[in-house]
C-alpha cells in the first residue's frame, strides 16, 4: 500500500513502513510511516485543489453520489479485509452505515445553505456558508472505516480539502478508500491520506500556516497537544476532547453537528430604503 496524495499513490518519503495485524498477531500487510515531508506534499495538494470549493455545491453532491455507489459496489470485499481486524459484525456495519452516511452527505451538500437574519435597522443581512479550506483530520482509532468517513464526508461536502491520517488500528482501509476515490470523479488533492503515527502528524498539521482547521479526534492527551500547538497559528480545532463518540449512532455521528463546524459564516449587510 502507499500513500495518497494529490490523487495519486506515492511512496513514504522515509521509505519505511509498519506492520498491521490482526486481532490473533497474523499480519496483515504493512502501511506506509508517513513523515513531516509527506504532510507538506499533502498539504500543498490540497492547497492546489481548493477549485472544489469554487464548485457548485450540486456538482460537490454528484460526485458524493458516485462514491457511494462504488463503495457499495465493493462492500463484500471491504467487509471480508476490515473484519480480520474489527470482526465480522462491526466490519459490515461500517460498510454499511459508510455507504448511508456518503448518501446522507451527498444529500446534504446543496441543501445546507445560509440564511437570511432581519436586524433592526434598514438592511437585511445575508449570511453565507464557506468552506474552510484546507483541514487536517486525525481519524479515530476505533472504527477504521467509518470513522474515517464520518469526518471527511462533511468536509468534502462543504468544498473543503482534506489532509487526513486514518487510524493507526487498520491503516490499510487506505487501500481500499483510495481505490474507490479514483473511480469516483473526485478531483486529485481534495482527499489526501497520510498513514502513519498520529501524535506525530498530527503536530506537523497543527504547525503548518497553510492548515485553516484541524479536526482531532483521539485520546485526551492527543487533543490537548492539537489545541497546544495550533495556538501560535490561531488555526480553528475541533476535538472530541478525548470522549469517545459513537458514530454507530446516527444521532451523534452525523448531521448539522458536523456540518456546522466544515464552514464559516459570512455576513454581508445590503441596506434598502423606505
Amino acid at each position: 500500500m502507499k500513500l495518497y496524495i494529490g490523487g495519486k499513490q506515492v511512496r513514504p518519503d522515509s521509505g519505511y513502513s509498519f506492520e498491521c495485524r490482526d486481532a490473533r498477531g497474523k499480519l496483515l500487510g504493512e502501511a506506509p510511516l508517513g513523515n513531516r515531508k509527506d504532510i507538506r506534499n499533502a498539504v500543498e495538494a490540497a492547497s492546489q485543489a481548493q477549485q472544489w470549493g469554487a464548485a457548485t455545491a450540486h456538482n460537490r453532491a454528484q460526485v458524493l453520489y458516485y462514491l457511494a455507489e462504488n463503495l457499495s459496489q465493493r462492500s463484500v470485499e471491504i467487509t471480508g479485509r476490515l473484519a480480520a481486524v474489527v470482526g465480522r459484525r462491526q466490519a459490515a456495519r461500517e460498510v454499511s452505515l459508510g455507504v448511508q452516511r456518503l448518501f446522507s452527505y451527498a444529500a446534504w451538500t446543496d441543501k445546507y445553505e445560509g440564511a437570511v437574519h432581519s436586524p433592526p435597522f434598514r438592511n437585511i443581512s445575508v449570511a453565507m456558508n464557506e468552506p474552510l479550506g484546507t483541514v487536517g483530520v486525525i481519524c479515530p482509532e476505533s472504527a477504521p472505516l467509518l470513522g474515517f468517513l464520518s469526518l471527511v464526508l462533511p468536509l468534502i461536502a462543504m468544498g473543503n480539502c482534506v489532509v487526513a491520517v486514518p487510524s493507526v488500528r487498520y491503516p490499510l482501509i487506505t487501500g481500499d478508500l483510495y481505490q474507490v476515490f479514483e473511480t469516483s470523479d473526485v478531483p486529485g488533492g481534495v482527499i489526501n491520506m497520510v498513514t502513519g503515527r498520529p501524535a506525530e502528524l498530527m503536530k506537523v498539521l497543527a504547525e503548518h500556516d497553510s492548515v485553516e482547521g484541524l479536526w482531532c479526534y483521539g485520546d485526551e492527551t492527543l487533543c490537548a497537544t492539537a489545541k497546544r500547538s495550533s495556538a501560535g497559528n490561531l488555526k480553528q480545532v475541533w476535538t472530541n476532547e478525548g470522549r469517545q463518540i459513537d458514530f454507530f449512532n446516527e444521532r451523534v455521528g452525523e448531521g448539522r453537528w458536523y456540518l456546522d463546524h466544515a464552514c464559516q459564516v459570512k455576513n454581508i449587510w445590503v441596506p434598502y430604503g423606505e
